[in-house]
């Protein structure tokens, strides 16, 4: 157990004085019958029927200002509780491509609008972070609960470069890592710039079973490392990734760098992706289904165990032991101790 306050545990040494008070005013007692009980000015307790049960409701009252003062000092426990309580890692795809206005007005405007709507549905209890990738992945939104800083970062997001599935996947995984407490798997930082390639080191040290990846991408992918591979990783660490087709199969075709290009839906690698990591892939061909595949995206039931405050139930005892205290001594001497 631990104390947020734990400095106000000195008010314990309080104890022993109210105890050595209590019994110097009962020796002081039984001297005075002692003096002068035989005159029959005062009854001498040690003769009286009531014996012990004098001392009953005292001590109880002590114990009940024990336990009071304890909860002065704010402890804690640790407990595990049962919570809706994961992580979601809402990882973007904003290459060149994501320009593209076959989902209007463009992918990655309705990407990050279907994103937003999640982020304001979701209960406090759950993390979101955001990840944006290109030809390199970078953390852009460490996991938290606070929903206006989620959108903030959503809304930034512009198109890049070439796209590298495989190290926006990576960096949401050690991003997840980090978050949970453990020790990142990646020689980069996560928090990089884009160019910076994560090469990832062996044996990843957690196992996030209530932690989520949404993929959203047109699922072009350009650059190393490859994505099925990566979602090898994702499977071992037990993070599921739920893939999002931004696009159409038809395509659209766009200017990038003064270069006229086609880009289309690669669906078969994001069916991939999801399937490996035991997630789902939706196809989704407009912002309406993407408000839909958002809204079914909900957090699984898990055991944590976490510092729990237990002030209450340390207040809740002493009172109740000052009640049991009132109660005996009203019932037995007529009084209050």
């Amino acid at each position: 157990m631990t104390f947020i306050w734990s400095s106000l545990l000195y008010a314990l040494l309080l104890v022993p004085l109210l105890f050595w008070l209590y019994f110097r005013a009962q020796k002081r007692r039984r001297d005075v019958a002692a003096r002068y009980g035989s005159l029959g000015i005062v009854n001498d307790p040690t003769k009286n029927s009531i014996g012990i049960r004098r001392h009953i409701p005292a001590f109880i009252f002590l114990i009940a200002i024990t336990i009071l003062l304890v909860s002065v000092a704010r402890p804690q426990a640790k407990v595990s509780l049962p919570k809706y309580q994961g992580t979601v890692i809402l990882t973007f795809d904003v290459s060149g491509s994501m320009a593209a206005d076959d989902l209007k007005p463009t992918r990655m405007e309705a990407a990050k609008a279907a994103a937003s709507e999640f982020v304001k549905k979701q209960p406090s209890n759950i993390l979101i972070g955001v990840v944006a990738f290109s030809d390199g992945g970078i953390t852009v939104q460490p996991p938290t609960s606070d929903k206006a800083k989620s959108l903030e970062t959503i809304y930034r997001l512009v198109p890049r470069r070439g796209t590298s599935l495989g190290n926006g996947i990576l960096v949401a995984l050690n991003t997840i890592a980090v978050g949970a407490g453990d020790p990142p798997f990646l020689k980069t930082s996560s928090v990089a710039p884009p160019s910076t390639t994560p090469t990832p080191v062996p044996a990843p040290t957690g196992w996030y079973p209530a932690s989520a990846i949404v993929l959203l991408s047109d699922g072009e992918n350009n650059e190393s490392p490859d994505p099925q591979s990566v979602a090898d990783v994702a499977a071992n660490l037990g993070v599921r990734i739920y893939t999002i087709g931004i696009g159409s199969p038809i395509g659209a075709t766009l200017k990038v760098d003064g270069f006229t290009v086609h880009t289309q839906l690669n669906e078969a690698l994001l069916q991939n992706v999801s399937t490996i990591t035991g997630g789902n892939y939706y196809n989704a061909s407009n912002e309406k289904d993407l408000l839909r595949i958002y809204r079914d995206l909900v957090p699984k039931l898990s055991i944590k165990t976490e510092q729990l405050e237990v002030t209450s139930l340390f207040a809740g005892a002493g009172i109740f032991l000052f009640l049991i205290a009132g109660a005996l001594s009203l019932l037995w001497f007529g009084r209050v101790p």
